[in-house]
């Protein structure tokens, strides 16, 4: 499966690229918990690399590299993960849910799968036409409550992992897309609904394999969004992270573009069928 997704994306005329995994800023997220290292921290994504490189003018370009997140242990994840990612100059969120189609059903053929997948009790159609699903929508379809009282009352998140994700994806891949703009600090919002970013996340068998969307190239926005996700921190007890100041004074030339980062443990575990990722890492963390 590694060597099918290098062969579509240099096939694609993608630059695969290396960029360090130990930094002295990362960016700050409320929801994830950097890993720290003598002043430095572990990736949690390649993201500011990789579009810092888009500043430079590299306008096609993947990695898959490991990525550490704190506290993440269960049977879809990982505290060392493998992630691949990918950016392109000029694409938007919708063009990267039609590579995300392509990407699959490749590795799909390579695999000489067909198309149809077999994750335990479902068969998961390629061919059919791929389910797209505004969150509100989502949540009209499958929750207890509206996508407006979630965010009202913090509920958002709870409702996601079991109301809606476990009916996502079990027959055809869905894209999830449209999010609330809270909820996307590093994505350029909709031009004719600022309420909703232009971002997206791709489920098969009710799992959350990728996170995509456009990018937001103006530093002043982010590093208000940035400030903002560090006072979300602070309300949690959690520790401030330093803004990455070099990474906003490189988005001052970015262009425009689109970047995506896919789970590629829960992608192998999906093509294995797998119950569990432990089925599909060479050592688990506790087998260390």
């Amino acid at each position: 499966m590694i060597q099918a997704i290098r062969d579509f994306f240099t096939g694609n005329h993608y630059l695969e690229v290396d960029t360090p995994i130990r930094c002295p800023s990362v960016i700050p997220e409320a929801q994830i918990d950097p890993v720290t290292t003598e002043g430095h921290f572990l990736q949690a994504s390649p993201e500011l690399c990789m579009k810092r490189l888009l500043s430079k003018g590299f306008d096609k370009i993947f990695q898959i590299c490991k990525c550490f997140r704190k506290n993440e242990r269960g049977s879809h994840h990982l505290p060392e993960l493998t992630m691949l990612e990918w950016y392109a100059k000029d694409n938007t969120y919708l063009d990267l849910m039609n590579q995300c189609k392509g990407l699959i059903q490749f590795i799909a053929s390579r695999l000489s799968l067909g198309n149809k997948i077999r994750y335990q009790d479902k068969r998961i159609q390629l061919a059919a036409p791929w389910e797209k699903l505004t969150v509100e929508q989502a949540f009209d379809m499958y929750a207890d409550k509206s996508l407006n009282t979630a965010l009202e009352d913090n509920s958002f998140d709870e409702i996601m992992s079991f109301q809606i994700e476990p009916c996502l994806g079990n027959a055809t891949p869905v894209f999830l897309y449209d999010y609330p703009a809270r909820l996307a600090s590093l994505a350029k919002l909709k031009p004719d609904n600022p309420a909703c970013a232009q971002r997206f996340e791709f489920y098969m068998a009710g799992i959350e394999l990728a996170n995509g969307f456009t990018e937001l190239t103006d530093p002043v926005e982010q590093q208000l969004r940035f400030e903002k996700e560090n006072q979300i921190r602070i309300s949690q007890n959690k520790a401030k992270i330093p803004v990455p100041e070099k990474f906003l004074k490189d988005l001052e030339t970015m262009p425009d573009a689109a970047g995506i980062a896919m789970g590629v443990d829960r992608l192998v575990m999906i093509f294995c069928n797998a119950p569990s990722i432990d089925h599909i890492v060479t050592f688990t963390p506790e087998s260390l």
